[in-house]
């Protein structure tokens, strides 16, 4: 597996609280050890982000990940609260 960040997804961490980006790192630990754990909570997003393939994972009950899977590759897209999910 290879993980990719998005210069988006590089910029919401940023922005982060170092409370949220310690919660951010825990789920990524276990995305990287099992991406189908179940804290994670991972389900393809509806509409025209999940016919492009597009999925999210939980952090914390407000705040989520999104990512993109081809192949072996894996591009971290966006994190944040649940706005994010509106352009992912």
């Amino acid at each position: 597996m290879w993980i990719f960040r998005t210069k988006a997804f590089k910029r919401d961490y940023r922005n982060l609280t170092q409370d949220l980006r310690r919660r951010v790192d825990k789920q990524l630990e276990l995305f990287v050890q099992n991406p189908r754990h179940p804290s994670l909570q991972v389900k393809k997003m509806e509409g025209k982000w999940g016919e492009q393939g597009i999925f999210e994972a939980r952090v914390t009950q407000g705040y989520r990940f999104t990512f993109k899977i081809d192949g072996e590759h894996y591009t971290l897209r966006r994190v944040g609260p649940h706005d994010i999910l509106r352009s992912p």
